[in-house]
């Protein structure tokens, strides 16, 4: 059993120093050496941190993880941490565990999960991934422990996850319904990270690149969000907050609302960011920087869903097969058009050449 991290250009630029990537899990026993040759790689570009290590230093030390301060919290996070999207989907709990602890023991010290995950998202899985992680939490000391997860942005697809709703939205009712449901699933009083998995207000999501002003709607203000966020804070249910999916306007809204209203700020954001997918660096970069917003960055699909791990160049390949990208026709679709392709195939051929390099 064995995670697979991300594998971090040389040219991704050193302003980027104090950001996390947030790996996914695949049950690939062979993709170990990736994993450590991966994590050994973004010392190339990172670096060294200043903050202590808050698990064993030893472990840490062998397996070349270094720690960041994230945005304005006080949560000194591992360079890579675990994405939990497919536990209960493409494992077993047995495998969940076995792959939570590998990361664990390895230096890792952070996961993150989301009240609809596993993903693709159904009803009669949804809440799986949280019940995995919960009865792994339980023979774990919480606080060497970086739990964070996610409540739905707008959704009128996913009214299952609450009692009495058609439509879900950034809300104080639909908020503490989902951290409750949360907290109960992860048999845990409090949450590290809690962030909006995305926008309230309409923005292209999940492979659309283009704003389409048709589709603008009336949304939760920024402020009565934030207000609602807020009030689990002060009960001590969550610790910070962040926000997933976001765009620069929405991230500098949040901010000034904070700062205007004296709330809480966030501290992160979760995109989508790695060779295929570059768009933070093109504004967001200087919004989150750390003299500007000071927000962290929690970079979600780093290998672009597996398509960077070169295990999709062999379609008949059992890694291939076994899949995302193939178990789940239409899932990911972007990674599966042909220029996204041949783009991939570049970037797995830069990849295998900087490991024989190194």
């Amino acid at each position: 059993m064995a995670v697979s991290t991300s594998t971090v250009s040389a040219s991704v630029p050193p302003y980027l120093c104090c950001n996390t990537t947030k790996i996914p899990c695949f049950k690939v026993p062979h993709h170990t050496p990736l994993r450590l040759y991966n994590a050994k790689r973004t010392q190339i570009w990172v670096k060294r941190s200043c903050f202590k290590s808050p698990i064993t230093a030893k472990v840490a030390q062998q397996n070349n993880l270094q720690y960041r301060k994230l945005g304005d919290s006080d949560l000194q996070i591992s360079e890579i941490t675990l994405g939990t999207m497919t536990f209960g989907e493409q494992n077993t709990e047995k495998e969940a565990h076995e792959m939570l602890s590998y990361a664990f023991e390895h230096g890792i010290n952070a996961l993150d999960t989301a009240e609809v995950y596993p993903i693709p998202m159904k009803k009669e899985t949804s809440g799986r991934t949280d019940l995995y992680i919960a009865s792994w939490l339980k023979s774990q000391p919480r606080d060497k422990v970086i739990l964070a997860t996610k409540v739905c942005g707008y959704s009128e697809r996913s009214a299952h996850l609450r009692d009495n709703a058609k439509v879900l939205r950034v809300d104080a009712v639909n908020i503490r319904e989902s951290v409750e449901k949360s907290l109960k699933r992860l048999n845990t009083d409090y949450i590290d990270l809690l962030q909006i998995h995305w926008p309230d207000r309409y923005v292209p999501l999940f492979g659309e690149y283009f704003y389409d002003s048709s589709k603008w709607r009336p949304s939760i203000p920024f402020v009565e969000q934030l207000k609602a966020l807020q009030e689990v804070i002060d009960e001590g249910k969550v610790r910070y907050i962040g926000v997933s999916n976001e765009t620069s306007y929405g991230v500098m809204e949040f901010v000034h609302a904070a700062r205007v209203e004296g709330l809480s700020k966030i501290v992160s954001i979760q995109n989508s960011y790695s060779l295929l997918v570059r768009r933070f660096e093109v504004d967001l970069v200087e919004v989150c920087h750390p003299k500007n917003c000071n927000i962290g960055l929690l970079s979600y699909s780093p290998l672009a869903g597996g398509a960077l791990s070169g295990k999709y160049l062999d379609i008949n390949s059992e890694a291939a097969k076994k899949g995302r990208l193939n178990l789940f026709p239409g899932y990911m679709e972007r990674y599966n058009k042909s220029i996204a392709k041949v783009y991939m195939k570049q970037q797995c051929n830069i990849l295998r050449w900087r490991k024989s390099t190194d």
